[in-house]
């Protein structure tokens, strides 16, 4: 009887063991995933500002604001431009 009551005793404690490690772990895991998750909305909110960024970049003014300045460059005379008529056969 003793014999049986030391080995249940045993299981006991490795059933413990095994249930604290496992516990554990599943907290640092969920404490990586919270992690992730925090950075997944940082990626985001970067992404946004990036979204804003180009298509401030991008507004027609301001290419033609420095496409004028920088560049030299000017609207054509309309006398100057000619509208060719695209070929379907291609």
């Amino acid at each position: 009887m003793a014999k049986l009551n030391l080995l249940l005793l045993a299981v006991l404690v490795a059933c413990a063991l095994g249930l604290v490690t496992s516990q554990h772990k599943a907290r640092k895991l969920f404490s990586a995933l919270e992690r992730e998750h925090e950075h997944a909305r940082e990626l985001d909110v970067e992404y946004g500002r990036l979204q804003l960024e180009a298509s401030t970049w991008g507004q027609h003014s301001r290419v033609a604001r420095i496409a004028a300045g920088t560049l030299g460059l000017r609207i054509p005379d309309a006398r100057r431009v000619r509208l060719l008529a695209r070929d379907n056969a291609q």
